[in-house]
C-alpha cells in the first residue's frame, strides 16, 4: 500500500483537491504498524495525513527557542531532612507558579530502571510487525494497548510518533498481562513510582501551604498511566511533529526524557528547550491540579469572606463586640 504523498505542503493538510484523508487514515491505521511500519516500508515523503499547516511548526528564525530562560533543576536529596525540606518545598512552589514544569535530580529512581524502560521501548517498538499488532488496540478500556495516535481519527494532523501504554488504574498489573519486553522493566520501574509520587504528593502540598497528607486524603493521583512514545526516524522532519502543542490533562506527568531532546515547553510566550539532564524526570503539572488548586482557593476564600462578613455582621448587632 502506497501512503506516500507527492504534494509539498504549502495548504493546510486535507484542503488538497481529490484528497480523501479519512480513506488514507483507515488504510494506515489497519497496517496496525504505525509510523515505523511505513519507515520499514522505505517511505521517502511524509504521508499528508502526517504533515502538519506551516503555522503549527517550528519556525527557528521565526522564534527560536530562547538561551536566557533555564527550566528549574530541583535536587530533591534530603527532602525528609526539615531544613533541607523547607528549601525543596520553597523551589518546588515557585517553579510551580512560574512554570508549570520542573527537573528533578537526586529522586530515588535509579538510573539503571530508567535505562531499563528505554531499552524496552525500543525493543518493543523495533520487533517484527506480526509481534507488536498482538497489543494493537484503540480501546480505552484495554489496561496494555499499543497504538499510533490515539486522536488519529479526528485530529487536522497526526504526530510522527507509535506509543504503547500501561493503564494503573486498578492497581498494579498481571505481568503475565505485558508485553515480554516490558514484564521486568515496567514492574521495576512502577515500584519507584509509587514512592516518588507519594513523596511529591507530600511535597505538592507544602508548597501550597496545605497539611502534607492533603493530596493524598483526596486520594489526588491515585491512579496512573504509562505512556511510552516512540519516534523512529523521520524522511521529512520539517513538516511534521512528534508531539504537537498540548497541555497535560493529569494531575501531575513525570517524564522519563531520552538523550537525543527535542522536548520544549511555553514560557513568557517563548518556547523554552528542556535539555536532558542524565538521571533526571521532568515533572508537569497538569491541568487537572491546577483546576484543583483554583477550587481549593476559592474555596477557602469564600469561607474566609463568609466569616468576616458574620463577624461583621455580629458587630453591628452588638455594640460590645
Amino acid at each position: 500500500m502506497d501512503l506516500t504523498s507527492s504534494v509539498r505542503n504549502k495548504l493546510v493538510p486535507g484542503d488538497e483537491l481529490g484528497y480523501d484523508r479519512a480513506k488514507e487514515v483507515k488504510e494506515f491505521d489497519e497496517t496496525k504498524a504505525g509510523v515505523k511500519g511505513l519507515v520499514d516500508s522505505g517511505v521517502t515523503k511524509v504521508p499528508r495525513f502526517l504533515i502538519h499547516p506551516p503555522e503549527s511548526l517550528p519556525n527557528p528564525m521565526l522564534s527560536p527557542a530562547t538561551t536566557h530562560f533555564h527550566v528549574p533543576v530541583i535536587d530533591l536529596q534530603g527532602f525528609e531532612q526539615s531544613c533541607r525540606r523547607m528549601e525543596i518545598v520553597d523551589q518546588i512552589r515557585k517553579a510551580s507558579e512560574t512554570w508549570g514544569f520542573f527537573q528533578m535530580i537526586n529522586h530515588g529512581v535509579p538510573v539503571s530502571a530508567m535505562e531499563k524502560m528505554f531499552e524496552s521501548v525500543q525493543q518493543f517498538h523495533e520487533q517484527p510487525k506480526e509481534e507488536k499488532i498482538k497489543w494493537y488496540s484503540r480501546d480505552l478500556k484495554q489496561p496494555v494497548k499499543y497504538y499510533s495516535n490515539m486522536d488519529l481519527l479526528v485530529s487536522k494532523a497526526a504526530s510522527w510518533k507509535d506509543s504503547i501504554s500501561f493503564d494503573f488504574k486498578y492497581g498494579s498489573l498481571n505481568l503475565e498481562a505485558l508485553p515480554l519486553a516490558f514484564r521486568e522493566s515496567v514492574s521495576e520501574y512502577w515500584k519507584h513510582m509509587i514512592e516518588l509520587t507519594k513523596a511529591l504528593k507530600e511535597l505538592l502540598s507544602e508548597a501550597l501551604g496545605l497539611s502534607t497528607d492533603y493530596l493524598a486524603n483526596i486520594e489526588c493521583m491515585k491512579s496512573a498511566l504509562f505512556v511510552c512514545h516512540y519516534y523512529p526516524a523521520c524522511p521529512e522532519p520539517d513538516l511534521t511533529l512528534g508531539t504537537k502543542k498540548h497541555s497535560d490533562p493529569s494531575s501531575i506527568t513525570i517524564l522519563l526524557q531520552d538523550n537525543i531532546g527535542g522536548l520544549q515547553v511555553l514560557h513568557q510566550d517563548h518556547w523554552v528547550d528542556v535539555p536532558p539532564v542524565h538521571g533526571a524526570l521532568v515533572v508537569n503539572i497538569g491541568d487537572l491540579l491546577q483546576v484543583e488548586t483554583i477550587v481549593l482557593f476559592t474555596y477557602f476564600f469564600f469561607r474566609l469572606y463568609s466569616v468576616v462578613f458574620h463577624a461583621n455582621g455580629m458587630c453591628e448587632k452588638n455594640e460590645k463586640c
